[in-house]
């Protein structure tokens, strides 16, 4: 199967190469998608509406693909069903969540000369990053890309309730499935109590999986598009 893969705040598309590599292996044909404002150069100049729009367009190029969104990037996920709910089979969020239409997408951090930079380990110090050794942490840092101010503090646009059709799967890495439920129930994540077929994995790393867990990452990916 098709698979469209988005890294989440900071991160490049190679990323997701260990991941991809065990797809493949698999018998999947894995994108991996290079949103815009990513490289070093282009920061300040991305919006929000031209990283949806490379993920809708991975999305048209694939045959019904799954679409992975990582962390805040679920929310790109999202988008992509939204646009094409034709399209999209399944989402898979790895650690995040959908935003709701008029939402701003990911204002988390202090924007910075028109970007926003990672912030350092301190905030997710803890159950995120309790699987990353200091080695790792410093090299993770060190490939990280400021987040375009306008893509941080864009605002999500959301049309077609069709979305609500596509089944989706919450990979749960440093909470747990009961945890996710319990947002849901609570109203804090509505865009998935609206929607129709919700399954929920654990996995059991950090909040880079990614990186610390890809093949067992690859075996949740492959399980969800034989679901």
């Amino acid at each position: 199967m098709d698979m469209v893969l988005v890294a989440g705040l900071w991160l490049a598309a190679s990323e997701w190469d260990a991941v991809a590599d065990a797809l493949r292996r698999r018998g999947h044909r894995p994108v991996a998608v290079e949103l815009p404002g990513t490289g070093p150069d282009a920061a300040a100049a991305a919006s929000l509406e031209d990283q949806v729009a490379a993920v809708v367009a991975a999305v048209d190029a694939a045959d019904a693909p799954l679409v992975v969104g990582h962390s805040a990037a679920a929310a790109l996920a999202w988008a992509a069903a939204d646009a094409r709910p034709g399209a999209v089979r399944r989402t898979v969020l790895v650690g995040g969540f959908p935003v709701p239409d008029g939402a701003t997408y990911a204002d988390f951090f202090p924007v910075v000369d028109g970007a926003m930079p990672f912030p350092g380990w301190g905030p997710f110090e803890g159950a995120d990053s309790a699987d990353l050794d200091d080695a790792a942490r410093d090299a993770l840092a060190a490939r990280t890309a400021p987040v375009p101010e306008r893509v941080a503090r864009g605002v999500v646009r959301l049309r077609d309730e069709r979305r609500y059709g596509v089944p989706v799967t919450v990979v749960c890495p440093e909470f747990s499935p009961d945890d996710a439920r319990a947002w849901v129930a609570a109203g804090d994540v509505p865009e998935l109590a609206a929607a129709r077929d919700v399954s929920y994995v654990d996995l059991d790393s950090g909040h880079w999986p990614m990186l610390t867990r890809p093949a067992e990452l690859a075996a949740v990916l492959d399980d969800a598009a034989r679901a």
